[in-house]
């Protein structure tokens, strides 16, 4: 059985889909819809730049669902993939939404603007300078909860992403974040420090969440086609209703994507296929999991490769 994989923020590079676009009216196309819905040139952000225009997170977004939804429209209209032996669509974090808009359960100009608006207001909760995160590597996530309760943290600071075995990002306000990463110093375990523009995943984005919540309600969701992996429960959903309340927590809550691709190949997933900019679904997916095959679709020659 075959998972198709969205990516998240991360992912985005200048230049991204370029090759689809040069080569398939159905991408102009997709880039054209997108800039007429947004008002501003994004397919020149995302095909030339500059990349801070780009790492913007109010572009980030949308410019990552433009281009995996170009590369999954070229594999089902132009190669004429067989959806028969796919069982779900998860994405990571905004990857969520073009998973939604792929299985016909969100219009892309709705997931769009859905998309601008989360990356304004998660930018917009927190000032500048004053959220943060690290990537916490070679731990177990309940090791991980043990290092934050023992740093005695007095301001905010959870864990934003269960990644993969061995892959933890926590985030929160620098002064708790800082004290984490003194703590982990101390007791020689391996951390990253993220160059992010606010601290995602974590209570610090209430007020983003709640600038959401009616913009994520005035938008009608059908049922998808594909059961969606959440990353709020790491199980399928399929329910428009449960969809609208789950995106509306995502925003705050653990993106927990290493329990999703267990609870994935518990049903008899083999085959993690990635739509989009980027292999670090399937580098995610690899460190997880035993006996898997997995499969990143940048280009029309990796393409080829699966149809």
């Amino acid at each position: 059985m075959n998972a198709l994989l969205f990516p998240g923020q991360g992912s985005q590079v200048v230049g991204m889909g370029l090759e689809f676009y040069n080569n398939f009216s159905i991408v102009k196309k997709i880039f054209e819809e997108a800039d007429e819905k947004l008002n501003f040139k994004i397919s020149k952000i995302i095909l030339e730049g500059p990349e801070n225009d780009l790492k913007l997170t109010k572009n980030t977004q949308p410019s990552i669902l433009i281009v995996s939804y170009a590369i999954f429209s070229v594999l089902k209209e132009e190669f004429n993939f067989n959806f028969d032996k796919t069982k779900y669509f998860a994405g990571h974090s905004l990857g969520e939404y073009s998973a939604l808009v792929c299985s016909n359960s969100l219009k892309f100009d709705d997931a769009l603007f859905l998309l601008f608006e989360r990356g304004k207001s998660m930018q917009e909760a927190v000032p500048v300078g004053k959220g943060s995160m690290i990537a916490i590597l070679g731990s177990k996530i309940d090791q991980i909860q043990q290092f934050i309760s023992e740093s005695k943290l007095k301001g905010i600071c959870e864990i934003a992403n269960d990644n993969a075995e061995g892959q933890t990002i926590v985030s929160g306000d620098v002064e708790s974040i800082n004290t984490l990463q003194a703590f982990l110093k101390n007791n020689k375990k391996k951390f990253i420090s993220l160059n992010v523009s606010a601290p995602f995943h974590c209570s610090l984005m209430s007020p983003a969440k709640e600038k959401m919540k009616d913009k994520i309600n005035s938008v009608n969701f059908n049922k998808p086609i594909f059961d969606i992996v959440s990353n709020v429960t790491s199980k399928p959903e399929n329910n428009p209703v449960n969809i609208k309340k789950l995106l509306i927590e995502q925003i705050c809550s653990t993106v927990r994507w290493r329990e999703s691709l267990i609870n994935m190949a518990e049903q008899k997933v083999t085959n993690f296929i990635e739509i989009g900019p980027g292999k670090v679904l399937t580098g995610m997916a690899k460190r997880t999991l035993k006996d898997i095959n997995c499969f990143s679709i940048n280009s029309i020659d990796d393409m080829k490769k699966i149809t």
